[in-house]
């Protein structure tokens, strides 16, 4: 028996909606054509043309989702990805500009236009740019992880 899908679990469908609600709350806008159901959005939010990755909120953040593309490109599968720290996925940042990124995403939930190097589980090094960061909250408010997109990268190596 075929095991289902992974966006038709429904821990994932309602973390999907989560991190959807969560951006446009943030942004004011939709990170994808919404669908009409919940199993429809987290399916087209899996297999969007763009990353989307998430991490909790634990002192050292884990990753939790990425979708389809992100899997790719850090070279991981969902099992492994959602046991690597976030920190793993990226080369050290400069602590002036670390500070600045999260300094803006505390007053105002989200950054954008966010460039950066980061790296695959097998140590291709690849530039990001026009990433958008945002906090991922709950209904009332609390942050419960947060949440990075884009569409554009280029490798370095």
């Amino acid at each position: 028996m075929m095991s289902q899908p992974l966006w038709q679990r429904p821990d994932i469908i309602d973390w999907s909606q989560r991190l959807l609600a969560s951006y446009r709350h943030w942004l004011g806008q939709d990170l994808l054509p919404l669908a009409a159901a919940a199993p429809e959005a987290a399916r087209q939010l899996f297999w969007a043309p763009r990353v989307v990755v998430s991490h909790g909120t634990q002192a050292d953040p884990v990753l939790n989702y990425g979708n389809q593309a992100a899997l790719d490109l850090w070279q991981l599968n969902w099992d492994r990805f959602t046991q690597t720290p976030s920190r793993h996925t990226a080369e050290p940042m400069h602590r002036q500009e670390r500070t600045n990124m999260l300094a803006q995403l505390e007053a105002q939930g989200y950054v954008d236009n966010y460039r950066g190097v980061r790296i695959s589980s097998q140590g291709r090094r690849f530039y990001i740019e026009r990433a958008i960061i945002w906090n991922v909250v709950d209904d009332t408010g609390k942050r419960v992880g947060q949440a990075a997109t884009f569409k554009e990268w280029q490798f370095l190596s």
